[in-house]
Order: C-alpha cells, then structure tokens, then sequence
C-alpha cells in the first residue's frame, strides 16, 4: 500500500473522528427507504409536489461555492442530488462539504426539480450518513483496467463496471431459467454431500480435507453423480442438482478447481434422447440470454438452432489420426506425441494406449472442433460409469456436446449392472497403480446401492462455467465466476 493511498486513509479517519465529534454515529443501523432511485421512475410529474427519499452511495460529487452536485447510486441506477447552502443551511452544508467524500453512503430527503439540461434532481432538503468509507474508490478507467485487480477485489470491479454486475445477473438468469426448464420438464431439484469418503462420479484429481470429530479423511466432491444415481435406486426417477464441484488441477482459460456443474439423471431413457432433450433446452434458453439463437464468440459465430451436427468418436480419430480405436498401434500414439510436442500428465510408459489416445484428442484435434456439434460412443475405458453399447461392448452410449473446442456436455446411458461396474472399478485401481492419479476410485457403498436394483437411465452434466463464457462471449472462465481462486499474495 503506497504512501498517498495511506495519506487518504488518515484523512478520512480523521473526518470520521470529526463526524463522531459531532455526536454523529458514521455507522448507523437503520436506513428508510422510501423508493428506488429516479432512474427507476418514470412519472416526474406524480412525483414533484412530494418528498423523495433515498438511499445509496455517492459515486460522483462537483461544483463549488454554496451549490454542489453529487450522484447517488443504488443497484437500481443512479440519481443526481443537488445540495445548496441556502436550502440546507450553512452549517449542516458546511459539514456536509468537510465531511462527505465519494463512496460514503447516504439516507437523503428532498423534491424534485428539472435541471435547464432536462435532468432530473432532488434537491436535498436533508440528509443522514449511513455509513463512512475508509479507503477511496479507485477512478473507472484508472483503478479497474488490470485484469489481476478485478479478480482478486471482485468488490470493486462491481462498483466501477456496470456491464460485470449486468454479466452476473445474466448468470443468475441462465441458472434460473435451467431450473425451470427442468422443474417444467418433472425434473425434482436435489442437493447431496459435497463432502465424501470416496472421490468418485468423474475422472479427476481431488482436494482432500481431514474431519477432526470423525478423525477421518475426506474428498471435496469432483461430481455429484454417484449420489444422484443412488436416488434412482431409491425410486426418484427425474432428479437434478446444481453442484460445486472441486478438481485439484490447473487453471486456464476454461478451468477453474472450483466450479459449477449442472446434472440430471433420468430413468427409463438413453443417452439418444438426452442429445434430443439438450437442443431443445438450448433453442429454448440462449435466445433469452444473448438474444438471439445466432451468437458471436471471439471472432467466430455460433448457431445454436437444432439439429446439431453428429459425429462419432471413432470416425473422429480414423480421419484426423488414421487411427482406428478397435487396433490401437502405440508406436504411432508416440510418435505423435513427440512429433507435436503434446505435453502428458503422468509417466507415458504407464498409461494405456486408450489414455494416450485421449490426451493427443484433448490437445490435437478437440480444439479444432468449432461446434456446436454432439461427438458420439467413447472408447469404454473413457467413462468406467457409462454402458457400452448393444453389439460393440468396446464403445460407451455417450453423446458430449462440443463447442469452440470446450466439452459442455457430456451424457451417457448408465451403467446398471453391478457386476460390471464392479470390474470397471477395479480396472481403474489398476490403473492408479500404474500412475494414473486420476483414476476412478472403488465406491463400495455405490456398488452396494446398485445391487439392490438401478432401472435402466441416462445421465447428463453441463459446465455452466464454460457455456456461459460462450454465451456471453468473455475470454476467461474467471469472468463468469464472481470470485475465482487466486494464488495467495
């Protein structure tokens, strides 16, 4: 903290100890409000003849002599007051002029006037301090250019930046609209731990936490999923949960360790009719979020009018790698890989051929898929909870929805049979001893659920991090999430 910035805060707690000389409380507990800002309100001439009275921040104060303008700010817009001396009298203007800086909160009291420019304005008759700041509010366009800043005083970048507010409410908008897509839809909205005793529901890397009264150790969740499958068991047969899920892994553009996810599951259908089900939800809320079906991300359109385009994964690698996925050849995998410097996570000797096969898509060929578009039946070692499907018991019924290079959505026909997800759970612990740390863990309690009866079902998950991003065409999954994790300064 610089020198001048530690100058304005003495100045101001010097004002404060004035203001409490005064036998003024700076911060006092009640605030009457009587109606929104003016910009909120249209009929000048019903409101002339009465006494207005607001409430919010001064965001701005000008003028000089007996006459000064300010601009009150609230969440609804902003207002401009005009204090005069002779109105006010000169000692509470006085005080007022000695006392009162940008940011400070005030109640004030007052009627309306038309300035020469046509601008409406209280004219203060009286005012009250609600509460007085310490620290200055950074300038618009000096204080809140540095991207580092916003993230980290996500306070501030509000307070400076209309348009990141109007982003977040058009956040809560998206959410709100899902939710009622699917409660429309006879979705039931649920909620399961976030603490688990095992790490399962996806494959990633957890953060693990210690319970001192349990003395035992625990995994934030990195998917909902194995619980929400268990309320199928129980007899729910279309549930949903807006999740927080935690991955202990890197950050970028399109990731963030927390993050919320969005995932439904739902009995007695299949993955087919999920794909079906995820371009109607999408034709019927983009447009009410962007404005249109037709949407500009960077530099390039998207068009979210159905059908999507449809292509399977096998097709996908025998066109881009000449690679067919029934015949894995490994040299090539690694020649790839080294050929175009494809960075691996974990010692490449001891991941499978599938898994290598899966990194060289991540970072060679999924980002050149532009989308939207659905690619279709993964490799079975993908998604150790997905069915295979009928007649290839090499392929999973999975359908994920790719655009701009992003996995958004991912869906799949559940696997129910827990004899074979048993065998799944321990071919993935062998592949965490052969250094795979993302590696699904066995969850007994699940497998247990599952032999008392699962009904056939599909299963879905959205990122709403990362769609919003397109949505709403920002460059940084940090700028659709009010408050992304930061390393610690």
């Amino acid at each position: 903290m610089n020198k001048t910035f530690n100058q304005l805060k003495n100045s101001r707690l010097k004002k404060i100890r004035a203001i409490e000389k005064a036998k003024i409380n700076p911060y006092p507990s009640e605030a009457e409000r009587a109606c929104a800002n003016l910009e909120a309100v249209s009929n000048f001439k019903k409101l002339a003849s009465k006494k207005i009275k607001l409430v919010g921040r001064l965001t701005a104060i000008r003028g000089h002599g007996g006459l000064l303008f300010a601009d009150l700010s609230d969440e609804s817009g902003k207002t401009q007051l005009a204090f005069k001396k002779d109105v006010l009298g000169e000692k509470a203007f006085s005080f007022f002029q000695d006392n009162i800086e940008r940011g400070d909160f005030l109640a004030v009291e007052g009627k309306l006037f038309l300035t020469r420019l046509k601008e409406k304005t209280l004219e203060v008759g009286k005012w009250r301090l609600l509460a007085k700041t310490l620290f200055p509010l950074p300038e618009k366009w000096a204080g809140l250019k540095n991207e580092e800043l916003r993230y980290r005083k996500r306070y501030l970048d509000l307070l400076t930046n209309p348009e990141t507010r109007e982003r977040f409410r058009k956040r809560a908008q998206f959410i709100g609209l899902l939710r009622e897509f699917l409660t429309a839809n006879g979705f039931l909205e649920v909620e399961t731990p976030i603490l688990q005793e095992v790490a399962g529901g996806a494959i990633a890397k957890p953060f693990k936490t210690y319970h001192n009264t349990l003395k035992q150790e625990y995994f934030l969740r990195i998917a909902p999923e194995l619980y929400l499958k268990r309320l199928l068991v129980g007899g729910y047969e279309k549930v949903f949960e807006f999740a927080r899920c935690f991955r202990n892994e890197g950050i970028s553009p399109q990731h963030n360790p927390d993050y919320t996810t969005l995932e439904l599951y739902w009995a007695y259908s299949d993955y087919a009719k999920l794909t079906r089900f995820t371009e109607k939800m999408l034709r019927q809320i983009v447009p009410k979020i962007t404005g249109s079906l037709r949407i500009k991300f960077g530099k390039n359109f998207y068009n979210f009018k159905p059908p999507y385009q449809k292509i399977k994964y096998s097709d996908l690698i025998k066109k881009e790698l000449k690679i067919s996925i029934n015949n894995v050849d490994r040299k090539k995998l690694l020649k790839i890989i080294k050929d175009k410097k494809i960075e691996i996570t974990g010692d490449v000797s001891r991941l499978s051929d599938i898994k290598l096969l899966e990194e060289i898509y991540k970072k060679l060929i999924r980002p050149k898929l532009t989308g939207p578009l659905f690619l279709l039946d993964y490799p079975k070692e993908m998604i150790p909870l997905a069915k295979t499907k009928d007649g290839n018991p090499h392929l999973i019924a999975t359908s994920q929805l790719i655009i701009n290079g992003w996995e958004i959505v991912k869906a799949y026909n559940e696997l129910n049979d827990p004899r074979e997800q048993e065998e799944r759970f321990n071919e993935q612990m062998k592949a965490r001893e052969l250094g795979d740390e993302e590696a699904h863990s066995i969850d007994k309690d699940y497998l247990e659920a599952l032999s008392y009866g699962m009904p056939p079902a599909a299963g879905w998950g959205m990122g709403i991090d990362r769609l919003l991003v397109i949505l709403l065409n920002q460059k940084n999954i940090r700028d659709v999430i009010l408050f992304p994790l930061r390393r610690k300064i």
